[in-house]
């Protein structure tokens, strides 16, 4: 590309990047983004300090109720070959990108990007491939490349990381086409990312004269908006470097705001897939790009709820128990005992009158019951539309239910979030689906992953590139992501076990099979058989496998990861 037609290409994706920022300003995503992070911060008011203000923080309660219910634990994400031949690399692939979800902090950054999702609409995850490695020489530096090219090289010789990665960006910091309905229609999309000026001015990555041209655009790494405060130190502060994705002309770039070159010349994608975010949506608005998080539309009622426990902490403190009294009756001692709030105060008269000629309760203005009911009005309209009910929440119900009601409840609730749990089961597919690849296009040495084994016992495995090629369906298991419900497992187990007794006699049920399926799944025991005593073969019945009886067998997957690398030489050279 000409040098004149670089300028103009920077002109525009700089033009791009400022219409993105003025149309999320004038259409209020920007302003509806920071008041719902305030919301679930509980700055509800403007002076949130004030002392006659009561603040009922039950956005935060929602938030932190359906967050767990759809994304707490590890995922287990399977992967299936498209071609048979490639089996026993689907295998593999699936044993190592379950590893890297738990021992590359996947699960931590994908969780924060569920609260994103949640709390303002959408969350992004961005998936990439790092490499890192260090010089040959006595104390040199280390260096990262992500894979972009431009810029000074470093010769190196020890590979400290290389492995894709998944990390949660802030809403704030991604900017996209603003013509776009979906990620499917997008032109173009730039993340902003925030660095120390120095360290900028000192990555060899980039280029020496565009270097040079970065300056301070903010004082803080987090704050929503850049500060244009004057920074008198020019090595303090930080810069802004944008990564810019054309997605129409499948290139990329990286350049600062005030540069008047490239940081990184336009190159064409280094990702096979192209662009490297995935989107996490929640409430989609018909033609509309951003979609709608869980806080926006309980807004109202959280300010009224608010407004209403604020009047009756008010009105508790105008109407508390005030008491009239004769001043010649009492001394000083005697005022001070009577105005104390403790318990078992004594309390002198000097006065020879009847008590109740001393000392009288003032009336009180007591409002009618149901001002202090519309509290359970508010809430009651906050849980039917977030979906949330008052189990979740921990409260108890002042209705008595049966069993029976309370499961129906309860899976009227789960069903509330099928949608998200949907969003988010596609985005961890979706990111395993990246990872493998880039590590397809990009690993060069070989690594190791711990799976799981026979008896539950880790087993390391070796792979390399070799071993992930192939065309691959991933998946995640339904509901691996949500909270084990152990009493739901072990009803379910004890069911199966009264549901197939009646076939015992008749030969067709192994009850030795059944009786470890009960341990492990309803129980957690990792080793039934240690349980199970073997028994003679039952006539008709079908024999378990060799040992003792009823023990499980051997992963199937881990047996074919296993051999598969016990033989080489059936996976297809690179």
């Amino acid at each position: 590309m000409a040098k004149k037609n670089l300028s103009d290409y920077l002109a525009q994706s700089k033009q791009r990047i400022e219409a993105s920022r003025k149309w999320r300003k004038e259409d209020g995503y920007d302003g509806t983004w920071r008041r719902m992070v305030d919301m679930y911060k509980g700055r509800h008011f403007d002076d949130y300090k004030t002392e006659d203000r009561m603040l009922v923080n039950i956005s935060f309660s929602t938030i932190n109720v359906i967050s767990p219910s759809i994304s707490v634990n590890y995922p287990k994400i399977s992967v299936n070959a498209v071609n048979p031949d490639n089996a026993a690399q689907a295998v593999i692939a699936e044993a190592v990108v379950n590893y890297w979800w738990k021992h590359r902090d996947i699960r931590s950054h994908f969780r924060r990007a569920v609260k994103d999702m949640l709390t303002v609409g959408h969350g992004w995850m961005k998936v990439g491939y790092r490499f890192v490695e260090e010089e040959d020489t006595q104390g040199g530096d280390t260096e990262v490349s992500d894979a972009v090219e431009g810029g000074e090289s470093t010769p190196t010789s020890i590979i400290l990381e290389d492995s894709p990665f998944a990390e949660r960006v802030s809403p704030n910091d991604v900017f996209v086409d603003p013509d776009a309905t979906s990620m499917h229609d997008i032109r173009w999309i730039a993340q902003r990312i925030r660095r120390p000026i120095n360290d900028v001015k000192q990555d060899k990555r980039y280029n020496k004269t565009a270097r040079e041209q970065v300056k301070v655009m903010a004082v803080s790494r987090y704050a929503d908006d850049p500060s244009r405060k004057k920074i008198h130190d020019k090595n303090a502060g930080y810069a802004e470097i944008w990564e810019f994705y054309d997605v129409a002309s499948n290139m990329m770039s990286i350049f600062s705001e005030q540069g008047e070159n490239f940081l990184v010349k336009p190159i064409k994608m280094p990702y096979s897939f192209g662009q490297p975010f995935v989107m996490l949506r929640n409430y989609d608005i018909p033609d509309h790009f951003y979609p709608m998080g869980d806080l926006e539309s309980i807004e109202p009622l959280q300010k009224e709820l608010n407004e209403t426990r604020s009047q009756m902490m008010n009105h508790r403190k105008k109407f508390a128990r005030k008491y009239l009294y004769k001043e010649n009756a009492f001394d000083q001692l005697g005022r001070t005992a009577l105005e104390s709030d403790q318990d078992n105060v004594m309390v002198p008269v000097i006065s020879d009158e009847s008590l109740g000629a001393v000392v009288s309760a003032f009336p009180a203005v007591i409002n009618p019951p149901e001002f202090y009911n519309q509290t359970n009005l508010i809430v009651g309209d906050i849980d039917r539309i977030s979906g949330v009910t008052e189990f979740q929440r921990g409260g108890v119900s002042e209705i008595r239910r049966t069993a029976t009601e309370t499961s129906l409840m309860q899976d009227a609730a789960n069903a509330r979030t099928s949608d998200k749990l949907a969003t988010v089961e596609q985005a961890i597919a979706e990111i395993g689906r990246r990872m493998v690849q880039l590590a397809q296009q990009y690993m060069i040495g070989e690594q190791v992953a711990r799976v799981m084994g026979k008896d539950g016992e880790p087993v390391w495995v070796n792979f390399d590139r070799d071993y992930l090629q192939g065309d691959f369906d991933f998946e995640v298991a339904a509901g691996s992501t949500q909270p084990a419900n152990e009493s739901f497992r072990r009803q379910m187990a004890l069911q199966m076990v009264d549901a197939l007794a009646p076939f015992a006699g008749a030969g067709i049920v192994d009850m030795g099979k059944l009786a470890a399926y009960v341990l492990q799944m309803g129980f957690g025991v990792k080793n039934p058989d240690e349980f199970i005593n073997a028994a003679p073969q039952q006539q008709g019945m079908p024999a378990g496998p060799a040992g003792a009886a009823g023990a499980p067998p051997a992963s199937p997957e881990v047996e074919a990861m296993l051999a598969a690398q016990q033989q080489q030489p059936t996976l297809p050279p690179q």
